[in-house]
């Protein structure tokens, strides 16, 4: 499968976010395709780096992606959406970021993102990444090697805006 590119439109897909009234199905194209959005994904909710800092970093940086004309950052997860508002709720997400399940690593998949974590009893997982995209158009990719955490951080996709 190949991976999205700089330049690529966003694969379709659906994410599940939480509604008012529970899981609700969101079609990637309203979530991600309109205005300028950030996507960043983690192996897992509640994982050491993601816990500590990937997600933490968003959060903490939200105003600043506002201000360099960010609509909406979403975080990814292959977890069920219950886990992702567990999560949420103990980083004091609130409203500063979008949390998107991808519970069966189908966008992850689709994204040509996704890893074998089996080795660490985690299945199918999302490789570590962020994107920035634009009308649902790829403009930056930042895919971490294994076991790194720099080119994914809030930090350093501010910096590509």
């Amino acid at each position: 499968m190949k991976t999205v590119q700089t330049g690529d439109r966003l694969p379709q897909g659906i994410l599940t976010v939480a509604g008012p009234d529970g899981p609700e199905p969101k079609d990637v194209s309203e979530l991600l395709g309109k205005g300028r959005v950030v996507l960043f994904a983690v192996p897992g909710a509640f994982t050491p780096t993601c816990s500590a800092r990937h997600l933490p970093g968003y959060v903490e940086n939200a105003a600043q992606f506002r201000e360099k004309g960010v609509d909406r950052v979403v975080c990814m997860a292959v977890n069920d959406i219950f886990v992702l508002e567990a999560w949420a709720k103990q980083g004091q997400v609130n409203d500063s970021v979008t949390m998107a399940a991808d519970g069966n690593s189908d966008y992850t998949r689709a994204l040509g993102l996704e890893m074998d974590a089996s080795a660490f009893g985690m299945g199918k997982r999302s490789q570590r990444f962020a994107l920035i995209a634009n009308d649902g158009i790829v403009e930056a990719i930042m895919v971490e090697s294994p076991g790194e955490f720099r080119v994914s951080s809030a930090e350093y996709v501010l910096e590509q805006l």
